[in-house]
């Protein structure tokens, strides 16, 4: 299973699908090959919405955006 993390608090956001998390590699920039969070923002989810992007990641970044115009989000596999 794979989740996301808000990055600055710890709390789970919510689990993701595999594409989903190749959608985020593919579209996000890593900094390294074991980089496992990134930097969303609202221009950012437009363009996800625009590339037609999974609706449920689109709503579960926005939840989490929240009030912020930014943040930072990591993703980790549990069992």
């Amino acid at each position: 299973m794979i989740q996301l993390r808000d990055k600055e608090n710890g709390i789970v956001l919510g689990e993701i699908t595999a594409d989903d998390l190749q959608f985020l590699i593919d579209n996000l920039e890593e900094e390294s090959e074991d980089d496992t969070d990134y930097f969303i923002n609202r221009s950012t989810l437009e363009i996800f919405k625009e590339k037609g992007t999974n609706k449920a990641l689109i709503t579960l970044l926005e939840d989490a955006l929240g009030d912020r115009d930014d943040m930072e989000v990591e993703w980790f596999e549990s069992s």
